[in-house]
């Protein structure tokens, strides 16, 4: 089963607006990563108080800062980001070069490139699992084996089953069994609302 379904891979357009904070740019990449992580590919309806942006090329390093005052808020270099990935990957640039993202098995892929999908696959389950040397070291730097990763993917998948049943509910004959389900969607669609603000 492949990572991300070619709809949900990220495409950055070409801005060049000028902007004063990094920041500015949030509106263009929910867009442009269609509202999901760039790295775990999480959806942020679940959880979008907790999206960030990150760097993908360090701004903050040890020892020398990467980017300038200028290319710090560069479009190009910006992944929509859940908390969690953005937090695991801080300042990692383990090449120290900024022009070169990885260097043997060790480093990152910008989640736009195509290559970043051949890193990794979806279980079944929801699991994602590294299917390269690359890729294990992305999973493990990242933090991928999060069960939260495995949890929304598979509310993801229930919500688009709901969305398919509902129209059907209608023709249920009986009004007991309809009540209940309908009862028990209301519920878990608040449970859901909720957690986009937690």
């Amino acid at each position: 089963m492949s990572f991300r379904e070619a709809d949900k891979i990220p495409a950055r357009r070409n801005i060049i607006t000028a902007v004063a904070s990094y920041s500015a740019h949030r509106p263009d990449l929910i867009i442009d990563f269609k509202q999901r992580c760039g790295y775990c590919n999480d959806i942020h309806i679940y959880r979008i108080a907790s999206f960030e942006i990150d760097h993908f090329i360090p701004r903050i390093r040890k020892k020398k800062p990467f980017l300038s005052i200028k290319t710090d808020t560069d479009y190009s270099n910006l992944v929509y980001s859940c908390k969690s990935c953005n937090n695991a990957k801080r300042n990692k640039w383990p090449t120290d070069d900024e022009n070169i993202p990885n260097r043997d098995d060790k480093g990152f892929i910008d989640p736009c490139d195509i290559e970043y999908d051949s890193q990794f696959i979806r279980l079944p389950n929801g699991q994602i699992r590294a299917v390269t040397k690359l890729g294990d070291w992305i999973y493990k730097e990242l933090r991928l084996d999060k069960p939260q990763h495995e949890i929304i993917y598979n509310l993801e998948q229930l919500d688009f089953i709901i969305d398919q049943l509902e129209p059907n509910l209608n023709k249920l004959e009986d009004i007991a069994l309809y009540k209940r389900i309908t009862n028990l969607l209301l519920k878990y669609r608040a449970y859901v609302k909720q957690l986009g603000t937690v």
